[in-house]
């Protein structure tokens, strides 16, 4: 029998993600996936700045740009025309795109769809220590106390202290924990999502975009960049035939060169699990939560799951602290995942109200309930007994920097503190202690005394003679006013020592 600390169930972006991030942090990991190799055919392409942040925090922010669209000089995101030729023809040029966010020290050069991005991650998995095995899914499990045993439709049995289901929408894992879905379920009839290749750099001329809705009756559907040249994705009905003609109508070419390289059947959902944890079992992804695609949030929250349950695990399997804190992931990431369906929802009745720029938009998004996007990927916050006094929000639906205010709960504020370097990479992926530049000696003291890194930063949000005590995921996770004799009291009650599970 194959003894592993983790088992990943699922080898998608999610699941390699989670390999990643609890390699990373040392824990041993062995991943699982039914299908012979990574998916060639991409179903999402868009990612966002704080799964950018997650990259870079376990120094994949290079290689992952390195394989993201160049669109440094500029892109439409959702546009709409009777073929592609009539965009071509009409088309304005595309806005210059600022590369980085004055919140963040992530930035991408453009989309990194799955197929570009999960090469990445399955290098980086395997070069921390993670074994990958394909062809060999999930056939059954059973927990106990101790762990979980399971068996792989390669024979073989495996023991791991955990698991983790990434095994998608329909997930066989959810299934046999009986653990029920809320939301609407299935928003739309069933589709085809269509995996092509075409030279169409002729017609988008430098006029790049994230989707293009066809109206054309002979071809309606959605045009999606995947590298924005030769390989392209098309959603259109069932009633339609997968063919080169298809995709001519669609582009208004009729002597276009097609290649048919797979089609998918495909479906919008809104659900989200009763509960992402059951014993020692974990779910993420989509296996927790199923988000319509517009606002590009379900592969995001995915990949902020694994990197909340990783540092937790890593902890937990290490000793250096009490299992309870494992009931803290669901906690914080299914309260995320709900409030992220409700604004795809949102969405869905009026796309404008993501893509819309200036103060009309961000009125128009005030009387529909809507959440601008850069505060739903970043500006919400984590309530749980991981953070010392939270404070609920997020406390502004459009302005993500009032967000990130240093409240517990929060992420981390960003401030260049050399060149290159932001105080999010001071973090380090361990629980550290930010005080201000004067007055911070007897915190670095106390800090050092309980084997922490302390860092003295010029941040306003950091109270005078106080401080913020980060957790391995960037989040504060308690805010102090005062002395920090309390700090070894407060950091055994975050790791929940002497507490069951």
């Amino acid at each position: 029998m194959r003894t592993t600390e983790v088992l990943v169930v699922g080898g998608g972006s999610v699941g390699l993600a989670t390999a990643v991030f609890l390699s990373h942090h040392g824990v041993g990991t062995l991943l699982v996936e039914r299908n012979e190799g990574p998916q060639a055919h991409p179903r999402a392409t868009g990612i966002g700045v704080r799964t950018a942040e997650m990259l870079r925090e376990v120094g994949l922010a290079g290689a992952v740009d390195a394989v993201a669209l160049d669109w440094s000089a500029g892109a439409l995101g959702r546009v709409r025309a009777r073929t592609l030729a009539d965009l071509a023809e009409t088309a304005p040029p595309a806005p210059a795109v600022p590369r980085q966010a004055p919140y963040s020290p992530a930035a991408l050069r453009g989309p990194c769809p799955q197929n570009r991005l999960d090469p990445v991650l399955l290098a980086a998995a395997r070069e921390r220590g993670a074994t990958v095995a394909y062809g060999a899914g999930l056939v059954s499990f059973a927990q106990d106390e101790e762990g979980v045993t399971a068996v792989l439709s390669t024979g073989e049995r495996v023991r791991a202290r955990y698991l983790v289901a990434a095994d998608g929408v329909r997930s066989g894992v959810r299934a046999a924990l009986g653990v029920g879905l809320t939301g609407p379920g299935a928003l739309t009839e069933p589709g085809q999502n269509i995996l092509f290749r075409a030279d169409l750099r002729e017609l988008v001329r430098g006029r790049h975009f994230v989707a293009c809705e066809i109206t054309d009756p002979a071809a309606p559907g959605m045009l999606v960049t995947i590298d924005g040249e030769k390989e392209w994705v098309f959603l259109t009905g069932l009633d339609r035939e997968p063919a080169p003609a298809l995709i001519r109508a669609a582009t208004g070419v009729p002597d276009l060169e097609v290649e048919i390289l797979s089609t998918l059947v495909w479906r919008a959902r809104a659900q989200v699990a009763e509960r992402f944890a059951q014993g020692r079992v974990f779910l993420a992804g989509d296996a927790a939560h199923a988000v319509p695609p517009l606002g590009a949030f379900g592969l995001n929250t995915g990949v902020a799951d694994g990197h909340n349950l990783a540092w937790k695990l890593a902890l937990v399997l290490r000793g250096e602290a009490g299992p309870a804190l494992l009931g803290t992931y669901d906690a914080e990431r299914r309260p995320v995942a709900s409030l992220t369906m409700e604004q795809a929802l949102v969405r869905m009745s009026d796309p404008a109200l993501h893509w819309g720029q200036g103060p009309a938009a961000a009125e128009a998004r005030a009387r529909a309930g809507a959440i601008n996007a850069p505060v739903v990927h970043l500006g919400q916050r984590y309530v749980s007994a991981a953070v010392i006094d939270p404070r609920p929000g997020p406390p502004s639906a459009e302005d993500v920097v009032a967000c990130l205010d240093g409240s517990p709960g929060s992420r981390m504020p960003h401030a260049w503190v050399s060149e290159g370097v932001s105080t999010l990479d001071l973090v380090r992926s361990r629980f550290t202690v930010f005080t201000r530049r004067s007055g911070g000696a007897v915190w670095t003291a106390e800090a050092a005394r309980l084997g922490l890194d302390a860092h003295a930063v010029d941040l306003a949000e950091i109270p005078p003679g106080g401080a913020l005590l980060v957790r391995p995921d960037g989040y504060v996770a308690w805010r102090a006013e005062g002395a920090p004799e309390r700090l070894g009291g407060v950091l055994g009650r975050l790791l929940a020592r002497g507490q069951d599970g």
